[in-house]
């Protein structure tokens, strides 16, 4: 018998950036939640610093982006760049690496990088804000279930007491070690590197001395001969004491056998004075779950993917999973989405995530490998140099990471289109990707007239507006409609009308003939 009994429309496994960032989604849509949290207060370990500006996008609609940016520990005036160095970081050979500023015309909010914990604590106090959201903290969730009706998971405090939830959907958002994907019986794919990294968090004055000759940098790569592409990797914390690193240790490493400061001196090329304040191990692998939904049951960020640090994707990937599963299950619970609605989660973010894993993150690690057998300074200098030039001067891993679900069941993609996350930057409103801002003729950028649920742009089109309008109030269905006169603002989508998602996704796109607006809106929504 459970000493209490909490009843929520969604249980939420898991109180971490994404279980909470799930939570705001579904409250900020009249959705209750119950998210059940194993810790008081968000862990000091200051990984997943790297926002771009897709999630800034979403911190401005959770209304959590101006707290964010004043929780930043880093002055405002001081870069966000990366640098990568050749044998140690302070070689002759470097360059500024991951420059996000390239794409910052296609989305409508600066990226920003936070330690993790920081981050955690924003979203916390964005959520105790939102009544629809019962945060329970100090409880190990331990057993969860299913039936036909509905879910229930039963969590223990510390002093033993027996706690049960019971509600209609429940999402693990509890980490690599998920205990809902394993209950719920959720299968994983491994793809293990056989690499044991070590991550370090430490404090040094005299290493941001070192690095003065790197302005406006927040983390850095060290590309060494010795590792196979593998990285060592140092990250800023604050500005001028605490850090973080990690990167591959022999096998057996552990906290008292191993010189870890010598460690960082190889790996900067100087000693400096150095504080640990945190040691920690883990395996360098890949593993995605093989269904993101079992039944009821959900995955999302690390319960359903997990992988190395490499390009900052991982906090990224997960709270494009709680954007992408909650206003779904908010449709659903709602009474507008469909059955194929939900089953979309799968279909769209498995997809993205294999394309990160396969096209970015192993193609990192398998591209560095290739150079550093190939090209060396000691052998060949000229051939060297030219080589690190030429990888200095590419934008690609940048400009080519463009998650879209184009393939998408909900979604009127192209002819034989397929979801991923490799692809090219447009101002074209293409369906299956992430709307572009642009101005409108008032003067607004059109993310500022985007509505709560879907958004209909009619550029000098009033009858076809008419038709969707018609159509989504006889289904029920949320639609905002922005109207404009535009001709360049069409020229620019490469489009009159353009269905954009509660998410910010495009999902139809049309031009001067009728549409079917009653068709269009049922295949969207999940209907048919």
């Amino acid at each position: 018998m459970s000493d209490q009994t909490v009843s929520r429309d969604v249980i939420i496994v898991g109180g971490g950036p994404v279980g909470m960032a799930l939570a705001i989604e579904l409250g900020q849509r009249g959705v209750s939640s119950a998210v059940i949290e194993r810790y008081h207060t968000p862990q000091p370990i200051p990984k997943g610093q790297n926002l771009n500006q897709r999630t800034m996008e979403l911190f401005h609609f959770w209304g959590a982006e101006k707290q964010l940016r004043n929780a930043r520990r880093i002055p405002e005036n001081y870069g966000i760049g990366g640098l990568t160095a050749y044998g140690t970081l302070l070689s002759d050979y470097h360059y500024d690496w991951l420059k996000r500023e390239i794409v910052r015309p296609f989305y409508f909010r600066e990226n920003e990088r936070l330690p993790q914990n920081e981050t955690e604590g924003v979203l916390r106090e964005r959520a105790s804000e939102l009544p629809e959201i019962a945060i329970s903290c100090g409880l190990r969730a331990e057993k969860i279930g299913q039936d036909a009706d509905g879910v229930w998971a039963e969590a223990h405090g510390e002093t033993g007491a027996m706690r049960r939830f019971e509600g209609r959907y429940l999402v693990g958002c509890d980490g690599a070690r998920s205990i809902v994907r394993d209950q719920a019986g959720i299968t994983q794919t491994l793809k293990d590197h056989d690499r044991v990294m070590v991550l370090l968090v430490f404090r040094s004055t005299g290493l941001h001395t070192l690095l003065e000759r790197y302005p406006d940098k927040q983390f850095y790569c060290v590309l060494h001969p010795d590792l196979e592409g593998y990285w060592r990797f140092f990250g800023r914390v604050d500005l001028g004491t605490t850090w973080f690193f990690h990167a591959p240790v022999p096998p057996g490493t552990t906290e008292d056998i191993f010189d870890f400061a010598q460690l960082l001196y190889d790996s900067v090329g100087a000693e400096f004075d150095v504080a640990f304040e945190h040691v920690g191990f883990w395996d360098l692998r890949f593993a995605t779950t093989d269904n993101y939904r079992s039944g009821r049951i959900f995955v999302a960020g690390d319960a359903a993917h997990s992988h190395p640090p490499y390009g900052g994707y991982g906090i990224n990937t997960g709270f494009e999973d709680a954007c992408n599963l909650g206003w779904k299950l908010a449709a659903t619970l709602n009474g507008w989405g469909g059955p194929a609605l939900l089953d979309s989660y799968n279909d769209e973010r498995g997809p993205v995530f294999a394309s990160t894993a396969d096209d970015f993150i192993e193609n990192f690690i398998l591209e560095d490998r290739a150079f550093l057998e190939r090209y060396n300074p000691e052998i060949d200098k000229s051939l060297f140099e030219a080589q690190w030039a030429a990888r200095a001067a590419s934008t690609a891993e940048v400009s080519a990471y463009v998650p879209n679900y184009a393939g998408s069941p909900v979604v009127f993609g192209s002819q034989g289109a397929a979801s991923g996350a490799k692809g090219e930057h447009a101002y074209a409103a293409r369906p299956g990707f992430h709307l572009t801002p642009q101005s409108l003729s008032s003067g607004d950028n059109v993310y500022e007239r985007l509505g709560t649920g879907y958004t209909l742009l009619a550029i000098d089109a009033p009858s076809q507006a008419e038709l969707f309008r018609k159509a989504a109030a006889d289904a029920g269905m949320p639609l905002t409609i922005v109207t404009d006169d535009d001709r360049n603002l069409a020229e620019t989508y490469a489009a009159r009308l353009i269905l954009v998602r509660p998410d910010q996704y495009v999902c139809w796109t049309g031009g001067d003939a009728e549409p079917d607006a009653v068709d269009v809106l049922k295949r969207v929504s999940g209907v048919v």
